[in-house]
C-alpha cells in the first residue's frame, strides 16, 4: 500500500547519509526560498527537487529513493543539513566530496555497505578518519530520526537531462 502524506518517511539506510555529505560537500545543494531547494545528483545528469512545509517538518523530494524505496532520500537529507537539521563537522563534509555516488553504486549494483567501504577507503587515502565519518553518519541518522519527517506530497522522479 502506498504511503501517504503526513505519515512518516521510513529512515533511510546509513549510505544515504554519506551521500547527503557529498552532496553538500560538492555544493551541489542549492536553496531557492525557505521552502524549495535543488539538489543535482553526483554525476550531475538529474535535478532533483524538495520542497519543505513552512515549519520544515513535512518534505516532498522527486528522487527515486523517495519515490520508489518510500524512505528519505539524500537530496531531502542534504537539504535539512543545510538548512541546520544539525551541525556536520566541516572535515567530514570535505571528506565526501568528489565521490562519484552513482558510479559506484552502479558498480556495487547498490549493496551500500560495499559503497561505504570503497567510500572511507578513498577518504582515509586521503588523510580523513573514519571513524569520525562513520560517528557523525550515526549522528545524523539518529537526529534525523528524532525529527520524524513527514511526507509531503508524492513526485515523480526526475528525469536524466542527458
Amino acid at each position: 500500500m502506498a504511503s501517504k502524506v503526513g505519515e512518516r518517511w521510513k529512515m533511510p539506510p546509513l549510505a544515504k547519509i554519506y551521500e547527503a555529505f557529498g552532496a553538500l560537500g560538492d555544493e551541489r545543494v542549492q536553496l531557492g526560498d525557505e521552502r524549495h531547494a535543488s539538489v543535482l545528483s553526483s554525476d550531475r545528469s538529474k535535478t532533483y527537487q524538495v520542497e519543505t512545509s513552512a515549519d520544515g517538518h513535512e518534505i516532498s523530494s522527486n528522487d527515486n529513493a523517495s519515490y520508489w524505496q518510500g524512505y528519505l532520500g539524500y537530496p531531502a537529507i542534504a537539504v535539512m543539513l543545510k538548512r541546520g537539521l544539525c551541525p556536520v563537522r566541516a572535515e567530514v563534509i570535505a571528506a565526501l566530496s568528489g565521490i562519484p555516488w552513482k558510479e559506484l553504486n552502479r558498480r556495487f549494483r547498490n549493496d551500500y555497505s560495499r559503497t561505504i567501504e570503497e567510500v572511507m577507503r578513498r577518504a582515509e587515502d586521503r588523510g580523513f578518519d573514519s571513524k569520525i565519518i562513520a560517528a557523525e553518519a550515526e549522528a545524523v541518522l539518529s537526529k534525523l530520526s528524532e525529527f520524524a519527517p513527514l511526507r509531503g506530497s508524492r513526485r515523480r522522479p526526475a528525469r536524466s537531462l542527458r
